[in-house]
């Protein structure tokens, strides 16, 4: 059992950063933008450059999408359970450009203005997929280039199950999912201009993104489930992150479900009626 006292000072230093208060000794603070650094990207770089990427479709038009709002606010729920069928590669699109798409740019490279809001348009936030069943793409790891809306292969993973659930601390039911969302932060594209304050904003900014994939996700009758519980050394080597400049921040698995599961659906809150909650 962890130590009383240490857990008491762990959770007041948590909750003394959710409040970010203003501290005397950040009186005439000033971030790098202020100071006239170099502005880090706008993206990452590609991570194989010398390999043609995977331009992927913008037609969202032709997807059968719920759009009402108030019916996709009433049907957006957490989804554990997925029938293994395939995603098209127009969805994976869509779900991608819905979560981190580029609307346009500000200026020449000072800021993308994309799908989803972010303090001073900062974006921090990289995306990375392990795909196992999406049609039109060899399983494996990718990468998403924003800006161009293009995908980069980064090689196949050897026993993606057992990949994904190690990486989620052994959350076995996320290995069926058609395909793994992965979203990294890159902590300098956000301290480049609010320095010691970016970090908080940051959290918030991750609510955006995982928000965005339920909703699109319900507009295309897909399942998903935010995941905070992974292993993060292990997420970053899958991908060759540093860990450091850059390193996993939120995971999310996404595939086809079926009205027929919901059985097992509620299997997994079964503790509250057990426990007489």
């Amino acid at each position: 059992m962890l130590d009383p006292k240490l857990q008491a000072r762990i959770i007041q230093e948590a909750r003394d950063f959710m409040k970010h208060s203003f501290k005397p000794e950040l009186e005439g603070f000033e971030s790098d933008q202020d100071l006239k650094k170099p502005q880090p990207p706008l993206q990452k770089a590609r991570m194989r450059p010398k390999e043609q990427a995977i331009l992927l479709p913008r037609d969202f038009e032709a997807l059968e999408l719920q759009d009402n709002l108030l019916e996709l606010l009433l049907r957006r729920k957490s989804a554990r359970v997925y029938t293994g069928e395939a995603l098209s590669l127009l969805q994976l699109s869509f779900l991608l450009w819905a979560t981190q798409g580029v609307k346009d740019i500000r200026g020449k490279k000072y800021a993308t203005l994309r799908t989803v809001p972010s303090g001073g348009a900062r974006h921090g936030f990289e995306t990375y997929l392990l795909v196992q069943n999406v049609q039109g793409l060899q399983p494996g790891k990718y990468h998403y280039l924003a800006v161009e809306h293009q995908l980069e292969f980064l090689g196949r993973v050897e026993d993606a199950s057992q990949t994904i659930s190690a990486s989620l601390e052994g959350q076995s039911w996320a290995a069926k999912a058609s395909v793994v969302f992965y979203w990294s932060f890159v902590p300098y594209r956000c301290e480049w201009r609010y320095g010691v304050f970016a970090h908080r904003v940051a959290l918030i900014d991750a609510g955006h993104v995982g928000q965005n994939l339920y909703l699109a996700c319900a507009a295309l009758g897909l399942g998903t489930c935010a995941i905070a519980a992974f292993d993060g050394p292990n997420c970053d080597a899958i991908f060759d992150l540093d860990g450091d400049e850059e390193f996993m921040a939120y995971t999310a698995p996404v595939g086809t479900i079926s009205a027929m599961d919901q059985t097992a659906e509620k299997a997994f809150y079964q503790f509250v009626e057990d426990e007489g909650l």
